[in-house]
């Protein structure tokens, strides 16, 4: 039985939060026996952070998270999506884990009970501990064992209180970025690597959602992609096909696998190397997941084009007319749209969550003291448009997540790109909430689109 309407088309149970990430926000570095991450050496390196800065204070999350949870429960939201930080439970990746560090994140969901939010866990969002990395990090099939490991620890430690679990964040980002375009850590700038890294990462989800079955916990368990379906610069077959080439990569590769279809041969049969898929692998990642999370902040469009070293996928992208953000990316609502109803016409999943959305502008404060930010205010409500409009199409879609409760460490670009609803002053951290959160505050509790 649906779910009635409320005034604004969104149903009465939509699931409304904020996101945020363990090395984002959580500072700390090196608190309670917390363990380096690939993170914490990709910023050691000159010139890997575009200002030279590190996720060691962030937004001293560690310290404040109850000055963040206020911040949730004045915009009314019902969940809150946070990562984990692996080091801080396994500082080698191994072994027993720290009581610190499970302490710290029981406090923290226990606060969030306490206020009526919803904890949503992410297990991986990125901050591999460094020895692992130094033994082969995702190229090495043992590191999915050693994540199998600590997830087990955080379904006994927290399971049943955390309803909502999710594997990995972004995968594609971790394997490509990461061991193929070197943008991310741990930097590395080699195509086969990153394939070795795909599978290891989707192994690693499937061994944990096994575990979470077995850990008889209950709840739901998901995984998290930022899945790409470009628009074609005309419609020619060749723009078709290119725009279709171009989406295997960031959708079709993950999918594929986790609803039991395998890699798509079109993208194996011209991978730079093979998949190390051993018997029983493809089983295990297809093990059933209840929703799948999306991350979606653009959309870009793709032409057909000669394979070239730079191309080899034989498309490019070509120019679009849309606005952009500070990150240069392409201002599209109905992209969202898109991606949502190609993912649920394609593998019909029971339920899906858009858990990261919003953008990146230049923000300052106004001689009145606030934080005017219309173009991102803009950017939400004509998204949340497109979700309302997905949910007419049609689309299983339970709920939306705004990143980022705060402005916080953005990987590559250090401190430069803003993406939070609630400003963080440097060297207090004191929280300033801007216009934003003030708007998104509306569109929780149903007035946030006309």
């Amino acid at each position: 039985m649906k779910s009635p309407l409320r005034n604004d088309g969104f149903p009465s149970d939509f699931i409304w939060g904020c996101g945020t990430a363990s090395y984002q926000i959580e500072g700390a570095a090196k608190e309670d026996g917390r363990g380096p991450s690939i993170w914490d050496e990709q910023a050691s390196f000159s010139g890997r952070i575009l200002d030279g800065s590190d996720g060691s204070q962030a937004c001293d999350s560690y310290h404040r998270y109850m000055e963040d949870i206020e911040l949730l429960k004045t915009l009314g939201v019902g969940a809150y999506r946070f990562s984990i930080a692996w080091p801080r439970i396994q500082p080698e990746g191994r072994g027993k884990p720290l009581n610190p560090g499970l302490d710290y994140y029981s406090r923290l969901v226990d606060a969030l009970l306490e206020k009526g939010i919803e904890p949503w866990a992410t297990l991986y969002h990125w901050d591999l501990p460094l020895a692992l990395e130094r033994a082969g990090g995702w190229t090495n099939r043992e590191t999915s064992y050693r994540f199998v490991e600590y997830t087990a620890i955080m379904f006994e430690k927290l399971g049943g209180r955390v309803k909502s679990w999710t594997s990995v964040n972004e995968p594609w980002c971790s394997a490509f970025l990461g061991y193929q375009y070197g943008e991310h850590a741990p930097g590395l700038h080699d195509p086969k690597a990153a394939i070795a890294a795909v599978h290891h990462l989707l192994l690693a989800h499937g061994l944990c959602a096994q575990a979470h079955r077995d850990s008889g916990k209950g709840g739901v368990f998901g995984i998290v992609i930022n899945p790409s379906t470009p628009r074609p610069a005309t419609g020619c077959p060749g723009d078709l096909a290119a725009a279709r080439r171009a989406s295997l990569e960031r959708t079709a590769l993950w999918l594929d696998p986790v609803f039991g279809r395998g890699y798509p041969k079109e993208y194996t049969d011209a991978a730079p190397a093979e998949f190390p898929v051993k018997t029983g692998d493809m089983d295990l990642i297809a093990s059933p997941v209840d929703f799948i999370g999306v991350n979606y902040y653009d959309e870009n469009v793709v032409a057909e084009c000669k394979p070239t070293p730079d191309a080899p996928w034989g498309y490019a992208k070509v120019p679009s007319w849309q606005e952009k953000t500070e990150m240069d990316w392409y201002i599209v609502p109905q992209g969202l749209r898109r991606v949502l109803r190609h993912i649920s016409r394609e593998y019909s999943p029971k339920a899906i969550y858009v858990t990261e959305n919003g953008a990146a502008f230049k923000d300052e404060v106004s001689k009145d003291g606030g934080i005017h930010d219309p173009g991102r205010i803009d950017y939400l409500k004509s998204h949340l448009g497109a979700c309302r409009e997905a949910i007419v199409d049609g689309v299983p879609l339970r709920g939306y997540f705004v990143w980022s409760l705060l402005d916080n460490f953005e990987w590559a670009w250090g401190y430069t790109r803003k993406f939070g609803i609630t400003a963080v002053e440097p060297g207090s951290f004191a929280r300033k909430p801007k216009d934003s959160f003030y708007y998104y505050r509306d569109a929780v509790a149903g007035f946030g689109l006309d």
